[in-house]
């Protein structure tokens, strides 16, 4: 069942993550999807344009767009999607300031290179993923005849979907974060009983650690669907949040206690790894453990002894004293007392970890 599940998370991933491999890129390809989101003004025009049924080209100046234009008709207005649909009747493009709140020209002619590689078919098309191409500014088509919106910026092209399109598809991957969580959920409570009875393999560490990174990945394809959403995607927002929580710092945690110093490390490799690695545990074990996935392990009890009222500074003299949980559950009263000094202390520790394996075996929830 498990298979089938990350066969289907794999396919979603994959096909949402075609737009940019370079993340500096994506940011910046991001930052274009939140400016034409639906509720500002230039998606009202563009829509109100493909309601209408009528074309558009319109160019975001940038330093190089100079050198492929010629300026037509200087506007030198503040942007409103009223001027902008008006300006559209005329033949040629709409060029406008780089942070959009200008619109500068209109009846502009565009002369890209020509030798520029293009696939698209239709004038108005070509002229927009050349330019985009040569200059790396944001241009944007609309084509009446085919009622829909390319957006290009560089060598990317993304057809823009409509808001129900884009909240289908949101409240999709949402299922299937919901599923994931579940099984992140099970594996975890799995993790806690094991590290309370001393029998962690690393396989038992990998499969947590896996989860999270799935999770990770499709969250990120959400928040994407709701920057494209703008305003339209609240409930979508609401709904991730309550998700997602804190896991960032729980696979942290998780690191930390199995890692120490080096977790950062460890963190930097997960974030390396690409989907087809990632989906295969016993690559996890061989990377970052290094060890066979069988292999016996225990962690320092950071994230464990972290759920108990025991004061951060003994439980990080216990760490430094026994090295690990399994060792920190076995002491001796007499191996405690250069720790907490009173026997009452050792007494409420022992009351601590009394009341945490009692949670950990009924398996209850441990955030």
């Amino acid at each position: 069942m498990t298979e089938v599940k990350d066969k289907e998370v794999k396919e979603l991933v994959i096909s949402e993550t075609k737009i940019a491999e370079k993340k500096d890129f994506e940011k910046d390809f991001l930052e274009v999807l939140k400016m034409i989101s639906p509720g500002t003004s230039i998606r009202s025009a563009l829509d109100d344009l493909l309601n209408a049924e009528m074309g558009a080209l319109i160019v975001y100046e940038n330093d190089f767009t100079p050198n492929v234009t010629e300026k037509g008709f200087r506007i030198n207005a503040r942007f409103s999607s009223q001027r902008l649909v008006e300006l559209a009747k005329m033949d040629g493009a709409i060029i406008l300031s780089k942070d959009g709140k200008k619109i500068l020209h209109a009846n502009a002619l565009l002369f890209p290179s020509v030798e520029i590689p293009t696939k698209e078919t239709g004038t108005r098309h070509k002229a927009a993923e050349r330019t985009s191409k040569q200059t790396k500014a944001l241009v944007i088509a609309v084509s009446e005849r085919k009622n829909k919106i390319t957006v290009y910026l560089g060598d990317v092209k993304y057809e823009l979907k409509e808001s129900s399109e884009i909240l289908r598809r949101a409240s999709e991957t949402l299922q299937v974060l919901e599923k994931q969580r579940e099984i992140y959920d099970y594996l975890l409570t799995n993790l806690n009983i094991l590290e309370m009875g001393g029998l962690v393999a690393v396989n038992d560490v990998c499969n947590v650690i896996q989860r999270l990174e799935i999770i990770k990945r499709i969250s990120g394809i959400v928040r994407r669907y709701l920057i494209e959403l703008g305003k339209e995607g609240i409930i979508i927002s609401m709904r991730l949040k309550e998700l997602i929580g804190n896991l960032s710092k729980d696979e942290e945690i998780i690191l930390r206690d199995y890692f120490s110093s080096k977790y950062l490390s460890a963190m930097d490799m997960l974030e390396k790894m690409n989907f087809d690695f990632l989906l295969e545990s016993g690559n996890i074990s061989r990377l970052l453990f290094e060890e066979l996935y069988d292999k016996p392990i225990s962690p320092q009890g950071i994230r464990l002894l972290g759920k108990t009222k025991i004061p951060e500074r003994h439980v990080n003299e216990l760490i430094v004293k026994f090295s690990n949980l399994n060792e920190i559950l076995s002491a001796r009263n007499d191996d405690l007392i250069a720790i907490f000094e009173k026997q009452e202390t050792i007494e409420f520790f022992n009351k601590e970890i009394n009341r945490l394996r009692e949670r950990v075996l009924m398996g209850k929830d441990m955030r």
